[in-house]
């Protein structure tokens, strides 16, 4: 259900480009390979004097690289041999710039991120009196009768890391409903009004399933709300128009281009989403593609179940997976674990539902010959999600398989190899250990949480990872991932010689995780995710080499120009 939210302006600061633009593309065609007379009339396009990394198996380089104007790579070489070649092309010097694929982030909300861009941005403040200061200046923007919406918030950024309560808020808003998503976006705070509206009585001693209540030493809600409680409040927040939401997604996916995105898998969207992404295709105003997972095992999984995947035309978007959660997050205690946390005895986090119920919804996207992807944190969660994944697998072998644990972010020694064994890819994004690392350990204690975030160690056991962000719960860019999957360091260079430094990736892995891996996990890798021929001309122009510089650096990297189907799409010229 779409919510009622204030669109602000946003600017989005576009770096100039020193490099003539190119010409308009034509829609691509479907998939073929090769030089044949039909693409021998089409215009070739070549750029040269580049530093061309294809990301292929065998991480090839090269000087040039010659596609066409329905957006397919002919050929990949050397740059004498293709000018020679190839003299009627356009020719795009680009200088001796690092030319690598279309970044794919692997796990993210991209209609999360629409409409958190309309909202109050909470991220990075520093206490609870900031987040009230950024509500005040955001109420500017509100009529009466506006709830007020916000997320980003994290109590673990705060001098006082306790939860915050719906006092903290009352005194500024006594009146105007307000409810602001974590971070992580599984705990919700809410003021007194917001807390009102809740279709059913907050106080006692119930839970709901899947979620916690907080409540004060009276048995009232407290003001903040975990995973499955807080849709007790969110079913109250007003719808809002179609017209805002489509404005609010094209301003994300401009954040995307300019950031090297070419593509995303977004995480757990309903048929209404997917219309509205599909009008904005049919319109030319879809500037990436789109590997879409359903939310949960509902309406919009039986919808596909009974018409078949959704693979549009334009190559732009593709539905075929399901996205199922077994467990919270870390930050707001929600993660499963197989025992109590160390900061919390007595807590455990949450199981969402019984392993024999996911099971039966996993079931349920395999035997329609979907994909499935579970989200899974705790090391609880994940054992859980093995076995119930392990045991589908066997009951469906006729699945094409590829399913995934998204997050994977904490393990045992046990289950780590257990990937490669079944098959299973972890989607995992490296942002969330240097976002998590100060105080983590705090919450798993010193043995488990050397199995957390152990990116090296699931590489070492044959396990392919797909990597991503999460965003808007990370920041969209991708040059941060791959940063953080190289040091595990943050962006000032704290910890020094990185956090638990023996689960670093190399670079090469960290970039094929936002590639090549990143496709096969979506099974997009026969078109995109390496340069090579007959693949489509998605590619990114950067101002740094990022496999030659120190690794501080490539948090610093900056994309000047993002090519989509043969077409320049960042800047826009």
């Amino acid at each position: 259900m779409f919510k009622k939210i204030p669109l602000l302006f946003i600017l989005f600061i576009v770096q100039a480009c020193n490099v003539e633009a190119p010409p308009q593309a034509q829609a691509p065609p479907q998939e073929t390979a090769g030089l044949t007379a039909e693409t021998e009339q089409l215009e070739k396009i070549l750029i040269h004097n580049a530093r061309i990394y294809t990301m292929d198996r065998g991480y090839s380089t090269a000087d040039a690289m010659l596609f066409d104007s329905s957006g397919r790579i002919h050929n990949v070489g050397g740059e004498k041999a293709m000018l020679d070649a190839f003299p009627d092309a356009r020719h795009f010097d680009l200088q001796g710039k690092t030319v690598i694929p279309g970044l794919i982030d692997a796990h993210a909300h991209l209609f999360g991120l629409a409409l958190s861009l309309s909202q109050a941005q909470l991220r990075d403040s520093a206490s609870k009196e900031e987040v009230i200061q950024r509500l005040r200046e955001h109420e500017k923007n509100l009529s009466d009768g506006d709830w007020l919406l916000g997320r980003g918030w994290d109590q673990n950024d705060w001098p006082v890391k306790a939860f915050p309560t719906r006092s903290d808020l009352d005194s500024a808003f006594p009146d105007r409903p307000v409810w602001l998503r974590r971070i992580d976006g599984h705990a919700g705070w809410a003021n007194s009004a917001a807390l009102g509206m809740a279709d059913q009585d907050l106080s006692g001693e119930w839970q709901p399933q899947g979620g916690f209540i907080h409540r004060d030493d009276g048995g009232n809600a407290s003001g903040v709300l975990i995973d499955g409680a807080m849709e007790l409040v969110e079913k109250a927040v007003p719808d809002t128009s179609p017209e805002l939401l489509r404005a609010s997604l094209k301003l994300a996916l401009q954040q995307l281009t300019s950031l090297g995105l070419t593509g995303v898998h977004d995480m757990g969207v309903d048929r209404s989403v997917i219309e509205m992404y599909q009008q904005l295709i049919e319109a030319g105003e879809f500037p990436a593609r789109v590997y879409a997972f359903t939310d949960g095992a509902g309406e919009t999984l039986d919808w596909l179940c009974e018409n078949g995947s959704i693979e549009d035309e334009s190559g732009r978007l593709v539905m075929r997976a399901v996205k199922l959660y077994i467990d919270g997050a870390m930050g707001s205690r929600g993660a499963a674990l197989l025992a109590d946390y160390s900061d919390e005895p007595g807590n455990a986090g949450l199981l969402f539902m019984p392993a024999a119920e996911l099971e039966k919804k996993i079931d349920k996207a395999l035997a329609c010959g979907f994909q499935a992807g579970v989200h899974a944190i705790g090391d609880r969660g994940n054992r859980v999600t093995l076995d119930a994944l392990e045991a589908a697998i066997a009951r469906y072998p006729d699945n094409p398989g590829r399913h995934r644990v998204e997050h994977a972010q904490t393990l045992t020694a046990p289950d780590i190899p257990r990937f490669a064994e079944l098959g299973i890819i972890a989607a995992m994004q490296p942002t969330h250990a240097t976002s998590d690392m100060y105080w983590v350990e705090d919450r798993l204690g010193p043995d488990r949480v050397r199995f957390a975030y152990a990116w090296r160690s699931l590489l070492d056991s044959g396990a392919l990872l797909a990597l991503g962000s999460d965003f808007p719960v990370e920041q969209v860019n991708p040059m941060l991932g791959i940063h953080a999957a190289v040091t595990r360091q943050d962006v000032k260079g704290w910890p020094e010689g990185g956090w638990y430094p023996l689960e670093n990736m190399s670079r090469e892995e960290a970039v094929r995780g936002f590639t090549l891996d990143a496709a096969y996990s979506g099974f997009m890798e026969k078109s995109v995710g390496s340069l090579e021929s007959g693949k489509r001309a998605d590619f990114i122009v950067l101002d740094r080499n990022i496999f030659e510089i120190e690794a501080a650096g490539i948090a610093e990297t900056r994309v000047l120009q993002t090519w989509l189907d043969g077409e320049q799409v960042y800047p826009n010229h």
